[in-house]
């Protein structure tokens, strides 16, 4: 079966955990901040806090930007992380509709921004790998002074915002087995990041050899040394993994023929997934193509559901149809593209499409 997307590990990999294995530390040791300086260094931000998962990324930011009852503008187009960790801060989300290219349409984030001055921020998604324009950013941030959120889980990079979430989940760009990270250039957003992870505890000089004190309520989420050893060994290869990638979807825009790209090939985008569109009459007709592909031994996938159509957003109060929300939804599917796909393999993804559409 070729899958939508897969991790690639190599005996580096393998090394590097078994070495961790053999040391001292399993947890709360040096290769935290070693992977942490590592990242930091190549995604651009002064100060890096690596956490559990993605979604723990996405909790430990939603505690340091936002208070109860704010309001914050996001997109229906995502993993139910990024709004839920709104909700955790007994915030409430607001969403709009999103452009032909997946991303939030930032217009309508301006409509919102302009008639609601209770909105203290925006969560962004980098959908499918594709980076906002900074420019834009800049001036909603400096116009209605709000806080901007990078969801950067499909996107190896920064830009610009207060905060930035990564996922290493193992189809990510590297993977950690779990974990994630948040990015910053705030000393004192770093500073409470770091103990939030770890119970709400810090530690000073003046403190007896055992003692810790909580000084808010934090939790536990923390990633080990041996995640993070693995995550030192795949950051040695993000290089050649992004250039893979764009090498797949270029050779995807180049022979796909039934099927649209869900927008022109474009060096700035990391392609954590491979979008594309076709004109299903209804959603069983799309069922039954995602069958047929797999019984030919292609799985492919479907990135997002609209968040705001899930039952539990549903009883909230959330439910609202978006036009292009729709549209995307009843066409849009993803293609697999990963590390270690093969010619050979594309090629036959590419030939069972055009066969079937």
């Amino acid at each position: 079966m070729i899958p939508y997307g897969k991790q690639y590990i190599d005996e580096d990999d393998k090394k590097a955990v078994l070495e961790v294995l053999e040391s001292d530390f399993l947890t709360t040791g040096p290769k935290i901040q070693e992977f942490e300086k590592a990242l930091a260094k190549k995604l651009g931000f002064k100060y890096i806090v690596v956490v559990s998962n993605g979604t723990a990324a996405l909790h430990l930011a939603s505690k340091v930007l936002l208070h109860q009852g704010d309001k914050v503008v996001t997109t229906p187009n995502s993993f139910l992380s990024t709004s839920n960790s709104i909700l955790y801060q007994k915030a409430k989300p607001i969403f709009v509709d999103i452009c032909q290219n997946g991303l939030i349409d930032l217009d309508l984030v301006e409509i919102e921004l302009k008639n609601n001055p209770k909105i203290k921020a925006i969560y962004l998604v980098t959908f499918s790998g594709l980076p906002f324009d900074d420019k834009k950013l800049q001036y909603l941030k400096e116009k209605y002074n709000i806080k901007i959120l990078l969801d950067n889980a499909h996107y190896f990079g920064s830009g610009f915002c207060d905060v930035a979430t990564y996922s290493f989940h193992p189809v990510k760009h590297i993977t950690t087995f779990e974990g994630g990270a948040i990015g910053t250039n705030d000393k004192k957003t770093y500073k409470k990041l770091l103990y939030l992870r770890n119970h709400g505890m810090v530690k000073d000089k003046n403190m007896y050899p055992w003692e810790y004190k909580m000084v808010e309520l934090g939790y536990n989420y923390r990633l080990s040394d041996v995640a993070c050893a693995i995550g030192l060994s795949q950051l040695k290869k993000i290089d050649k993994f992004l250039v893979k990638r764009k090498k797949i979807a270029k050779y995807y825009h180049e022979n796909l023929k039934k099927v649209t790209p869900l927008y022109p090939y474009n060096k700035k985008s990391s392609y954590h997934l491979f979008v594309v569109k076709y004109p299903f009459k209804n959603l069983e007709q799309k069922a039954e193509f995602f069958m047929k592909m797999r019984e030919l031994g292609i799985a492919l996938q479907y990135h997002y559901i609209p968040i705001n159509q899930q039952p539990y957003y549903v009883k909230k109060g959330y439910l609202k149809k978006f036009k292009n929300m729709e549209k995307f939804y009843l066409e849009a599917f993803s293609l697999p593209i990963y590390y270690s796909l093969s010619q050979k393999e594309q090629d036959y993804v590419i030939k069972c499409l055009n066969k079937l559409l």
